[in-house]
């Protein structure tokens, strides 16, 4: 069986840290796949905040998700706390990526990777937009 690969980048922008709820977990016991999307989106928000952004407002446009890929490593349990390292990359004319780790902060294990694709998007407009220049700015252009 072949299985789905995400390249990390060896530097992250910034990274938090998200406990592990009840309602995280699935009949398995563990960290249900449902959950790690929303854990990644949560991670997702707190990096734009951090950055005086917001999905409706990153730099003069939103964003919207267009694809995900999320590669499971371990498990994961209520009570843990996850650090969430996220990056972006692979700039283009109307999108990026952004990429996260997930691991546990007592041990370092890896519980898993993803890569979400955005675009820029004119919600009043609906449809996708250029990326903003402040955007492309704090994140692609060196300084």
């Amino acid at each position: 069986m072949a299985r789905l690969r995400i390249e990390l980048p060896e530097k992250y922008l910034f990274s938090t840290e998200i406990a592990v709820r009840i309602g995280d977990i699935n009949y398995g016991g563990h960290l249900g796949n449902d959950s790690v999307l929303g854990l990644f989106h949560e991670a997702r928000l707190r990096f734009l905040k951090s950055r005086g952004y917001s999905e409706l407002d990153a730099g003069g446009a939103g964003i919207i998700m267009v694809d995900s890929a999320v590669c499971y490593r371990s498990q994961a349990f209520h009570g843990e706390t996850m650090k969430v390292e996220v990056a972006v990359a692979d700039p283009d004319r109307y999108g990026c990526d952004f990429l996260y780790r997930m691991s546990d902060v007592a041990t370092g294990r890896e519980v898993a990777r993803a890569k979400t694709s955005i675009l820029f998007f004119d919600y009043g407009e609906n449809r996708k937009t250029e990326m903003p220049g402040p955007f492309r700015a704090a994140f692609f252009e060196a300084s």
